[in-house]
């Protein structure tokens, strides 16, 4: 009966977290990369001319394999079975942090509690990631399995735990690079055949990872891991990738992380008592891990200019320092009123609700300061009623989990992401999709930095010319990168030209454009209240 209870109030926490705060999106930010890719996976024709789909980078991955074939045997579009995962994994993230919490000495009712506060998400200035992304990514779905592995090596279910981190593995592998690390710190000191017994996992694992990057004959063109960035390509992508060079971010941002790993080492130094052996690697390691991946990275890239640093990432390892921030800082607020240590857990309350409450890395504005605290107080209350054995303590918990849900966006004016899906881009992408050869391709001639170019392209499976998107993928391929700066150059650097003349030698069938750029001597084959659409 414990485990069932448990169990619905785990879905129901995420059920909420995934549709009401922090919530999920789709085709707004990287799945308008990962989706064209996959459609074209699936069916060579198709965006058989979009220069994303051409240059897949999910190779090394099994993201694309386990996409497509629940595509196949469910019918149900890439959106569905993507999300589908998402909400699973993001599941098995708070189960994971609830067994974290339980590990530390705290009851089921303040375990959920605190993974409450964890679930509540945060974005991690500079690198430019989240703790749960509201994408359906491949580290959408290895971050949330990584805690689950904690929880159950909290447990000492070490197998269940390699299962858990080894399939985060074969999603996305530079996630987890920091959890096997430490991992193996942990199954050395002392050495015990058990803990070992996880790395047969993770080989098999890497095994079947790399037979099906070897079978995966679309990618056309290989991921150099070997060379150096030559100073173009140095230059694109700190235009267009900034997060990779923390030369660019590191004097705004480095202080926070800062003042965030030193909560999580007070953290772990107040809870350290209740902490099983296993887990004070994770709580010792992984942070730690984030702040060194700073100078490794400036290191690696901007010095040795390693061309395989844009595509690992190293900073976002930096997610563990705000992470363990939040939970060990919801857990160790728990002790603290335990031990009567009132201003502490206060304190410690503050710091974990100001982190989802504050996207920006500067001062608060007085509404959020006035949620956060009270947000705190109330959480405080919440946690000595439980602590006294009340019979208040189940609804005081569960109005502790959702009053953050609904007062950090309606209060706080906390807004995760923009409104971008609108009927006029749908009955855009409905026409294109209905009325346009598939082979066309499509230029956004005045769209500049938006983001409605890759809606239309995952929506109406139509290929687009070059958008300002798909220019992130410089990370990945050195051709791809000159290839979209020199389609941008030419066609959308400058302000919008009437004479669209200029654009059919490149091969464009068909321009959108807004009202406003109407042209006067020409009649559009397509046209709403927000878009204008002409045959070249």
């Amino acid at each position: 009966m414990r485990k069932l209870w448990i169990g619905a109030a785990i879905l129901g926490m995420t059920l909420l977290n995934f549709f009401q705060f922090p919530g999920h999106t789709w085709l707004q930010q990287d799945s308008q990369i990962y989706t064209p890719i996959l459609e074209h996976l699936r069916d060579p024709a198709v965006l058989q001319r979009d220069i994303v789909a051409r240059h897949p980078h999910v190779a090394f991955t099994l993201y694309d394999e386990v996409a497509i074939a629940l595509n196949r045997v469910t019918r149900l579009d890439f959106q569905y079975v993507l999300q589908a995962q998402q909400f699973l994994f993001r599941a098995l993230g708070i189960w994971g942090a609830y067994l974290i919490a339980t590990a530390l000495g705290l009851s089921d009712l303040l375990a959920l509690l605190a993974a409450s506060v964890f679930a509540l998400d945060v974005f991690i200035v500079g690198p430019s990631v989240l703790v749960f992304e509201y994408e359906p990514t491949p580290r959408a779905f290895a971050v949330p399995l990584l805690f689950l592995a904690m929880g159950l090596v909290a447990r000492e279910r070490f197998i269940g735990a390699a299962i858990a981190a080894s399939v985060a593995f074969v999603m996305h592998p530079p996630t987890t690079a920091s959890f096997w690390i430490v991992y193996l710190v942990l199954a050395c000191w002392p050495l015990e055949r058990r803990k070992l017994t996880a790395f047969r996992v993770l080989i098999t694992a890497a095994f079947v990872l790399l037979m099906a990057a070897r079978f995966q004959s679309s990618t056309n063109q290989a991921q150099t891991l070997f060379t150096r960035i030559s100073p173009h390509l140095e230059e694109l992508q700190r235009m267009r990738a900034s997060y990779n060079w923390v030369s660019m971010w590191w004097q705004k941002d480095l202080v926070h992380y800062l003042i965030l790993y030193a909560a999580t080492v007070i953290a772990t130094w107040r809870l350290w008592a209740n902490t099983p052996r296993t887990l004070r690697f994770f709580f010792v390691g992984l942070p730690l891990a984030g702040m060194v991946s700073v100078p490794v990275s400036y290191l690696l890239l901007e010095q040795l200019h390693w061309a395989l640093i844009p595509e690992f990432q190293p900073t976002r390892a930096l997610l563990f320092v705000t992470a363990f921030a939040m939970l060990l800082g919801a857990a160790a607020a728990c002790h603290a009123v335990a031990n009567k240590r009132y201003a502490e857990a206060i304190a410690w309350l503050t710091l974990a609700f100001l982190l989802p409450t504050n996207t920006v890395v500067e001062w608060p504005p007085w509404n959020r300061v006035e949620l956060v605290l009270t947000l705190a107080l109330v959480t405080a209350a919440a946690i000595y009623v439980v602590q006294r054995g009340s019979r208040w303590a189940i609804p005081a918990v569960c109005a502790v989990i959702l009053l953050p849900l609904f007062l950090i966006p309606s209060c706080g004016k906390v807004e995760n992401y923009p409104a971008l899906h609108t009927p006029a881009i749908e009955e855009l992408s409905t026409w294109a999709h209905t009325s346009t050869p598939q082979d066309a391709l499509f230029l956004f001639a005045d769209a500049g930095q938006g983001l409605a170019p890759g809606i239309f392209r995952a929506e109406a499976e139509r290929a687009i010319y070059v958008d300002w998107k798909s220019g992130g993928q410089v990370n990945f391929f050195k051709d791809l990168g000159e290839e979209w700066w020199s389609r941008w150059q030419q066609t959308m650097a400058r302000p919008f030209d009437p004479d669209v003349a200029r654009y059919r030698p490149l091969g464009i069938d068909y321009i959108v454009v807004s009202p406003k750029n109407r042209l006067p001597n020409a009649s559009p084959v397509f046209e709403n209240a927000r878009y204008l659409v002409y045959k070249l």
